[in-house]
């Protein structure tokens, strides 16, 4: 490879950055953008570099050799794709992330303040749902390998956001599923804090109702997600009709049944 690339492959390695936009080319060698299309084109044509988008490049590692292209982990590229705008992996893939399903995820979810639309990158599908910066909260690291690290919600928050769209997740019934399988290691007073920071009383209705079904609340904290509820009636599950009878207790109308949420535990 000729000096520039070399210079931008090493300084990319000395940064852990596999994947990297032309923005970055441009403050590594110091050439114009234009410039550093061409060099990077010419790059991908030897096979040192992948193209994922227009803009948007993997380095190929050099155990794969020059015929190879190489696609980074797709937490990876989600990291890059958002830039500097506050986000986090979320719905699905925290799912996947924190063992909170029985089958893979196969669409990248991200939460960002930024406004993004869907799109595929490097053969994997992205969905992006915009956010607010005061309802970025509840997020860790999470390291893809020993060196690099994306933001994705905890297990707390990977809750709380399925319960505010439970169709990204399948449904309410995986929900309750994900809440389920990871009930030992939940933080409950936590889940109440982020329901109640984020203000969603659908949220509240339905966090309530599952921590009452399965018995991962006591009396007080039920009472203080009752306090914060409206008169006003919620589905339990927006993906499905609006049958079913109405529960006082929660506002909400149960159109997935108490047996099929209960059937979670014993599946």
């Amino acid at each position: 490879m000729g000096p520039r690339v070399a210079q931008l492959v090493t300084e990319l390695n000395e940064q852990n950055r596999t994947t990297f936009a032309i923005p970055d080319v441009a403050s590594i060698t110091g050439l114009p953008p234009a410039s550093c299309r061409n060099l990077v084109h010419k790059a991908c044509r030897r096979g040192v570099m992948t193209r994922l988008k227009p803009g948007l490049y993997n380095l190929v590692p050099f155990s794969m050799g020059r015929a190879s292209e190489f696609v980074d982990d797709p937490r990876l590229i989600a990291h890059e794709m958002v830039k500097s705008n506050p986000y986090y992996i979320s719905h699905g893939t925290a799912f996947e992330i924190h063992r909170m399903v029985t089958q893979p995820v196969l669409r990248v979810h991200v939460s960002c303040t930024k406004r993004l639309r869907s799109q595929i990158v490097g053969g994997y599908p992205f969905k992006f749902t915009q956010l607010r910066d005061s309802q970025v909260f509840g997020t860790m690291k999470h390291w893809v390998n020993k060196e690099q690290c994306a933001v994705v919600s905890d297990l707390e928050r990977t809750v709380v956001d399925g319960l505010r769209h439970p169709a990204f997740l399948g449904g309410i019934t995986e929900v309750a599923k994900g809440l389920w399988m990871q009930h030992e290691a939940m933080n409950v007073p936590r889940l109440v804090e982020y329901a109640t920071r984020l203000g969603v009383g659908a949220v509240i209705r339905r966090l309530g109702y599952l921590l009452d079904l399965y018995r991962l609340a006591n009396n007080d904290t039920l009472d203080e997600l009752r306090a914060q509820l409206t008169d006003t009636y919620q589905r339990l599950d927006p993906l499905m009709p609006g049958e079913g009878r109405h529960l006082s207790r929660w506002r909400l109308q149960l159109n997935v049944s108490p047996e099929e949420l209960d059937a979670v535990r014993y599946g």
